[in-house]
């Protein structure tokens, strides 16, 4: 039997962690698929039903339409940082990440697979997310392509930002720092339960500098065909996140920094 080039056991081994990632999330969804489930149809019925009956339009449309790719986007978000800065702290404390390490297994290979599970579990609770909104609401989808697109580029952004966050982990509580005094935050300024064309000047130019203010336009964009940011900056913007955040993760896998004991 011929011996398997370096590509081919790069892409076996990238299929062994995206399988490994995936088993992971679903054998446990009680954990991880259903609480998001139970989370967002609280929003739903709280922040749609009840005080959205009271708002009324924005944005030229029903308040409850309004903030649903709101909603599913912070499902995505968190969901998506979730599963990669778990895992990939897990594999850290039991100590199997260095044999990833010392293996001839690039280092792309290894964050792409955990970015796969990542990206997975993010889509995947997003399309739960958005079968429950069709029980209070039917909203149409006026750009299939975008919200398909903003899925996938969001749950990469926060994938990669759970990797570095586990990467400079040293125990389980430091995993939950950065979901809960930056993601959350970020995510309640981020525009997805108004507009902020409704903000004074000084505010709406203070949350231009929130990332999570562009996807989730971008994805509103995708439902309604409405969005406070122009929809090819807020990608262009998504992107160059992306960019700085793998470069950012390639370095440290490659330096080993927070890996090598």
């Amino acid at each position: 039997m011929p011996t398997p080039s370096l590509r081919q056991l790069n892409w076996i081994a990238f299929q062994s962690i995206l399988v490994k990632e995936i088993t992971r999330f679903t054998r446990i969804w009680a954990q991880t698929l259903l609480p998001p489930a139970i989370t967002m149809t609280l929003y739903f019925v709280i922040f749609g039903k009840l005080i959205g009956s009271q708002i009324g339009d924005m944005g030229g449309h029903n308040y409850m339409a309004y903030i649903v790719p709101g909603i599913i986007m912070m499902s995505v978000i968190q969901n998506a940082y979730a599963n990669v800065v778990s895992s990939f702290f897990s594999a850290k404390f039991q100590r199997f990440v260095e044999e990833l390490l010392v293996s001839p297994v690039s280092n792309n290979t290894i964050l792409l697979g955990y970015l796969g599970g990542g990206v997975t579990r993010g889509v995947l609770v997003g399309l739960i997310v958005s079968l429950i909104s069709l029980f209070f609401i039917r909203i149409p989808i006026a750009h299939p392509w975008l919200v398909f697109l903003v899925v996938v580029l969001t749950s990469t952004l926060f994938s990669l930002g759970g990797f570095i966050n586990a990467v400079y982990a040293k125990k389980f509580d430091d995993i939950s720092i950065v979901p809960t005094f930056i993601l959350t935050p970020l995510t309640y300024l981020g525009g997805v339960f108004y507009s902020i064309s409704l903000l004074p000047e000084f505010w709406r130019g203070l949350a231009l500098a929130n990332p999570i203010l562009y996807m989730v336009n971008a994805f509103r964009y995708g439902f309604l065909g409405v969005s406070d940011i122009d929809v090819g900056v807020a990608i262009g913007m998504i992107l160059g996140f992306i960019a700085v955040l793998y470069a950012v993760s390639l370095h440290l896998l490659k330096r080993g920094i927070g890996l090598r004991s």
